[in-house]
């Protein structure tokens, strides 16, 4: 299993401080904002908003001033690991499945964030995945040598799902009650068949299905 950090494990961060910050630049918030900007790197996720937008700053600025918003939007928020995942984890490892965790941050943000959880990760504990965006080839293929129909993706943004359905990975989708998004109707548009509220809802149960649509070939709606 595959555990995305933040978003996943950890609250949703990243939507609200994107909103705070292309609302200070004057950009109007839209799914497409999301889709350019989410699980992608950082560079590119710059350019795009620089180019698109006209913004009359370098990439580096742009990285620079959302950093600095989320440095602030971090004091005034109550954050760590989310509500159940610890009940979720050992249910993972009750299962008998492997676990590594990713994101786009570097591993100190895991280490500490995560570090009640770590024994319960496996091998590479943690993926940065920022300069391999979104990572699922890499992980798979790269890290552990696996066909992807054995490794579980779980994320809450639906470029992931999108990847994971070009290869016919299991993909479960954990999209941000965030207001103002737009990843769980982008994740229903791309088709994917199990979109939970949180990981309280993944349990032995659901592990099962995944498994079962693995081997049947139905991870995904029509």
């Amino acid at each position: 299993m595959a555990l995305d950090l933040d978003g996943v494990a950890l609250p949703d961060t990243f939507s609200p401080i994107i909103y705070l910050l292309v609302k200070k630049l004057g950009i109007e918030y839209t799914s497409e904002v999301e889709r350019n900007v989410f699980s992608q790197q950082r560079q590119k996720a710059a350019a795009y908003l620089n180019d698109t937008f006209n913004l009359q700053m370098s990439n580096d600025e742009l990285i620079r001033l959302y950093f600095e918003e989320r440095s602030a939007y971090l004091k005034n928020f109550e954050h760590g690991p989310v509500p159940g995942l610890k009940e979720f984890l050992e249910c993972v490892k009750t299962a008998g499945l492997k676990v590594v965790c990713y994101g786009g941050l570097e591993k100190g943000h895991f280490d500490k964030e995560m570090a009640e959880f770590t024994e319960y990760f496996d091998g590479e504990k943690y993926i940065c995945t920022n300069d391999i965006r979104p990572g699922i080839r890499q992980i798979v293929n790269d890290y552990y040598g696996l066909n992807y129909e054995n490794v579980l993706f779980i994320d809450d943004v639906s470029r992931v799902a999108e990847e994971a359905k070009s290869k016919n990975v299991p993909f479960i989708g954990v999209p941000s009650n965030f207001k103002h998004g737009f990843q769980r109707q982008d994740m229903l548009r791309v088709g994917v068949k199990h979109i939970v509220s949180s990981i309280r809802e993944i349990d032995y149960r659901l592990l099962e299905q995944m498994d079962n649509d693995a081997v049947t070939g139905l991870l995904w709606k029509k």
